[in-house]
């Protein structure tokens, strides 16, 4: 009898050759409500991390004697409720997400810039100095042009360094990028010690302040610069290189074995080097928006902790330029709150920086994702 379809029976079916995915058959109603309901662990692992990150926060607060409640709600009115307060977190968290993007693109590319610092300082000089020595004879463009384009090329410079380090004698870029901001720092400390002192500034150790017509202008009615639009605008642009050109690819499969890339023909240190310049270049963005948006000036506290903060928000982002966006802001909300924290409250000034710390940690800690056991 031949193998066919015998009377009273189902046809008999044929396994799938292997590497050959089945037909789809239709999705039984159990399946469709598991799949409608698969975000409810994750998103119930991000609530747990964060409420634990809060608890310890709140052991900390109280072993500093004052009430956890008291400061959480402290916390939350001093940001969220008080006028002028939301401009402010958007303010602060737009050089927070550019430096954040020099995070995210080396990262993608398996390299660690803990750099930011540096190369928003970098950034910040060479914007100053480019309003200094183009306004007397430059149109008010011409000026913020030369500022940005001085600034990005500043903070790829600065990277590059690391860069060059890194693909020449083999030193981790993780260490170079941190040591190196040290070395921008006492930069800039020389130069508003010394040449660039303003005389004008009563003993106090800044620049000259730029005058009022390279200052960001504000959107009407708020006091947003337009400096806000760049930072979005590059999240845009590094989320489309990222995912939708084959520069953004071919950096992935560098980040996930370089070795392999290697052998298969890709231009790897081309690959690591454009990685991290670009990385500097967007830092560098982030000390010209400080500059021209917010402080107007060099001085010894410039861009303070933007670099590390923005290091932060990278990794709770999971190095994806569009979430970055998200936790640029909440950091960026945080570091708010810290004048309340330190005035209402009497606690130092550092607790915001544990408060972060801790949420970094009990997010990454609890929200990663974890292999099944076989």
């Amino acid at each position: 009898m031949s193998q066919g379809t015998r009377a009273g029976t189902q046809p008999v079916t044929q396994d799938a050759p292997a590497g050959v995915d089945p037909p789809p058959g239709p999705t039984s109603w159990p399946s469709r409500a598991r799949s409608a309901t698969a975000w409810l662990p994750g998103a119930a692992r991000w609530a747990g991390a964060l409420l634990a990150g809060l608890v310890v926060f709140s052991a900390f607060v109280a072993a500093n004697g004052a009430d956890p409640l008291a400061v959480l709600a402290d916390i939350w009115t001093s940001t969220l409720t008080q006028p002028g307060q939301f401009q402010q977190i958007v303010l602060r968290a737009a050089p927070i997400a550019l430096a954040g993007l020099a995070v995210v693109v080396p990262a993608r590319a398996g390299l660690v810039n803990v750099g930011g610092e540096g190369q928003i300082v970098v950034g910040g000089i060479a914007a100053a100095g480019a309003a200094m020595w183009l306004t007397p004879f430059s149109s008010v463009g011409g000026v913020l042009a030369g500022m940005v384009v001085a600034a990005a090329l500043a903070g790829a410079a600065w990277a590059g360094i690391a860069a060059a380090l890194r693909l020449v004698v083999q030193v981790n870029e993780a260490v170079t990028t941190l040591l190196l901001n040290y070395v921008a720092l006492y930069s800039m400390l020389f130069l508003i010690l010394g040449p660039w002192k303003d005389p004008a500034a009563l003993g106090q150790s800044t620049s000259v302040e730029l005058v009022d017509s390279v200052k960001l202008p504000v959107f009407s009615g708020t006091s947003i610069h337009v400096g806000v639009v760049l930072a979005v605008v590059a999240a845009a642009a590094v989320w489309f290189a990222l995912t939708r050109t084959s520069w953004g690819f071919r950096l992935t499969v560098v980040g996930g074995n370089a070795e392999a890339a290697r052998r298969a023909g890709l231009p790897v240190v081309r690959l690591l080097l454009t990685a991290l310049l670009i990385g500097g270049a967007l830092a560098g963005l982030a000390g010209f928006l400080q500059l021209a948006g917010m402080e107007y000036k060099l001085r010894p506290t410039f861009g303070l902790t933007i670099g590390y903060v923005a290091f932060l928000a990278s990794w709770l982002a999971r190095h994806k330029p569009l979430p970055l966006l998200l936790t640029s802001f909440v950091l960026a909300a945080i570091a708010v709150s810290g004048n309340s924290l330190q005035i209402g409250s009497g606690l130092p000034a550092a607790s915001v920086n544990i408060l972060m710390g801790l949420l970094l940690v009990t997010v990454l800690g609890w929200t990663s994702a974890r292999k099944e056991r076989a």
